[in-house]
């Protein structure tokens, strides 16, 4: 099966080919085929990832996967949740979003927060394939590491006793959303290709 991402992200890209490509699943970068810009404007990441999942594949005729996730802080009710991107403008940097939630989590004891992934595997046929995996963690108060991207600085992870950011690619896979959304959607996957 051939499939096509709905992402840029060549970190996300490594991600998914290295889970799904197990499957004999072979997977296609967006640049080689017809790339859509798709508003994310669902009020949840399986919507958003329904969005673009459904874009891809009526743009290329080829199964199309995408995914939305984002950053859920406890003391921020949620944010930046679907905005995670955006938090801090349209055309924020990390490093602006970063800023941004380490100002308003200033003198904030509760600095729990958790990455979400919804992903979404649309079809020719018409079906889907949906996954949704998480990751606990707290804000830092400080970036720690050089790895990562978004918001992987500030998150600690417990299960590896670093943050995102400072863990290699191998072991954030291993604990992060995205893999287990993957692992999962991989899971699912496997049995409609039987």
């Amino acid at each position: 099966m051939k499939i096509v991402i709905a992402s840029h992200n060549p970190k996300k890209r490594w991600e998914i080919e290295a889970i799904l490509g197990g499957l004999g699943v072979a997977v296609l970068p967006a640049e080689k085929t017809a790339f859509v810009e798709v508003e994310e404007d669902a009020p949840d990441f399986a919507g958003n990832a329904r969005k673009k999942a459904e874009a891809f594949l009526a743009a290329n005729g080829v199964p199309a996967l995408a995914d939305d996730s984002g950053l859920c802080v406890d003391a921020l009710d949620g944010a930046p949740g679907v905005r995670s991107a955006r938090f801090a403008g349209e055309n924020a940097s990390d490093v602006d979003n970063n800023a941004l939630l380490l100002d308003r989590l200033q003198g904030v004891a509760n600095r729990r927060a958790r990455f979400v992934c919804a992903m979404h595997l649309a079809l020719p046929d018409g079906r889907a394939i949906t996954a949704e995996g998480r990751v606990e963690g707290r804000i830092l108060e400080a970036p720690d590491g050089g790895g990562g991207f978004g918001y992987d600085p500030l998150f600690f992870c417990p299960e590896l006793g670093k943050s995102f950011a400072a863990a290699t690619p191998e072991e954030k896979a291993a604990v992060s959303h995205r893999g287990r959304a993957l692992r999962a959607l991989a899971e699912r996957l496997a049995a409609v290709l039987g």
